[in-house]
């Protein structure tokens, strides 16, 4: 690239700006080094109110300058203090306004964490390709566990929690503690014996693992092997409270069921009594409400029963009473309906008086009307036979078979149309005759003059 310079006229040397030299320098350093992780402890950070972080990193014998701009810092999973020891992954690069040599750091982590992260991701990758965490290899958790067991620390916090949730939610259930180290080299074997314990006393029906919050150090002994074995091996449904809602170990993957924290295992744990006694709450309220709407109408039937309970002689008296209404008003309908049914009688005797007919004037018009209807018939008939000879004989008379009986033919052509004239011919045409009686074929051989 071309490089600013303050040559004077005339001179053959390059003499480069102190930007130009900046430039130039920081090129070669982010050429020469890549995106690299650089451990050490933080000093003397700073927090301005652009967002950035600037600090040193220093170890026994040097220190760099580092900063974070702020898109960057926003993404850090936790707070930056002095003398924290970190590692960072970093661009080398001078800052060209001051020629400060500095690292633009991209991520950060506690130092150590990474190998920690690496053992993690195998021991992790190694057991589910086992299928140690399959689903399948589950086990259903108890509704209503009987007893209760608890593998964590005498001293640690998480115990208290679990024990208070378990008083304040299910007071009545018992539980049995099996004591064991949360950290340190040894946690991990005492935390496998414990649970491997609780399984060969067989006294609970679920088991809890819990520890608090803390560090990946601190939790570590949970991604041991050794625990997510036993978790694995055990019949008891195990539920884990280890750490933060944000932590998860091995051991949380490997057991049954994963709380985020030991008050949450344990609320898990009792959760089927919480629910029956929200249930028995539930259904006492609504038993209270229809043993009250039951007695109300109990109470109303009772009042209206009562308004209609008698003394039975004032009862037969009322019926006796109604009784005897009741018949003299049969009598009086009755002699009412016999008296009227008399009237139209007598009504329909006299109409029937009037109205009676005389068979034997209707006898001598029947003999009458016979004589006149056969006279009549056979006028009709003799005057219908005449008609119908008449008209036969018309018929005969315009019949176009008498015109043939006389001597004449019916000439048609081929195509059945009549023929009336020559003009319709010609020479060759083939013909059908028709006559009186029979029929024959023909060609016209000659036609004359007209």
């Amino acid at each position: 690239m071309p490089l600013e310079t303050d040559n004077p006229p005339g001179s053959g040397e390059e003499i480069l700006s102190v930007s130009a030299l900046n430039r130039l320098a920081r090129q070669a350093l982010e050429n020469r080094f890549p995106l690299l992780w650089v451990s050490g402890e933080i000093s003397n950070l700073r927090r301005p109110a652009s967002g950035h972080i600037y600090f040193a990193l220093k170890d026994e014998s040097a220190q760099v300058d580092c900063v974070m701009f702020r898109g960057r810092a926003q993404l850090l999973p936790f707070r930056l203090q002095d003398g924290m020891r970190v590692e960072t992954r970093a661009l080398v690069t001078l800052y060209e306004a001051r020629g400060g040599f500095q690292l633009n750091v991209e991520a950060m982590r506690h130092a150590g964490i990474g190998a920690l992260f690496e053992a993690f991701a195998r021991l992790r990758a190694n057991l589910e390709s086992e299928g140690l965490f399959a689903p399948e290899r589950r086990l259903p958790l108890p509704r209503f566990p009987r007893r209760i067991g608890i593998v964590t620390s005498l001293q640690a916090a998480a115990l208290r929690d679990i024990l208070a949730a378990l008083a304040r939610r299910a007071p009545h259930l018992p539980t049995v503690i099996y004591p064991t180290l949360v950290q340190g080299e040894e946690a991990a074997a005492t935390i496998a014996e414990a649970i491997r314990t609780a399984a060969s006393r067989d006294e609970c029906d679920v088991l809890l693992v819990a520890r608090g919050g803390g560090s990946i150090e601190d939790l570590w002994a949970f991604n041991e092997e050794a625990v997510a074995r036993a978790i694995d091996a055990c019949p008891i449904p195990i539920i884990t409270g280890i750490g933060h809602e944000a932590d998860t170990t091995i051991a949380d993957l490997a057991a049954d069921c994963r709380a985020a924290t030991p008050t949450a295992a344990a609320e898990l744990a009792s959760a089927g009594y919480v629910e029956a006694q929200s249930d028995l709450l539930r259904l006492a309220t609504a038993m209270r409400t229809e043993m009250r709407r039951r007695l109300q109408e109990r109470m109303q039937r009772i009042d209206l029963l009562g308004r209609r309970l008698i003394h039975p002689g004032e009862r037969l008296g009322r019926l006796r009473a109604e009784t005897a209404h009741l018949a003299t008003r049969l009598n009086a309908g009755l002699r009412q309906g016999i008296a009227s049914r008399f009237t139209d009688l007598q009504r329909l005797q006299a109409r029937f008086a009037l109205r009676h007919p005389d068979l034997r004037h209707a006898r001598r018009d029947l003999d009458e009307l016979a004589v006149r209807l056969r006279t009549s018939a056979s006028t009709g008939l003799s005057r219908q036979r005449n008609r119908l000879e008449q008209l036969a004989a018309s018929l005969d008379h315009l019949s176009p078979l008498a015109v043939l009986q006389r001597g004449y033919s019916l000439v048609r052509k081929a195509d059945g149309s009549i023929v009336r004239t020559s003009t319709q011919l010609a020479t060759g045409d083939a013909l059908h005759l028709t006559f009186g009686e029979g029929e024959a074929d023909a060609q016209v051989t000659r036609l004359g003059d007209n």
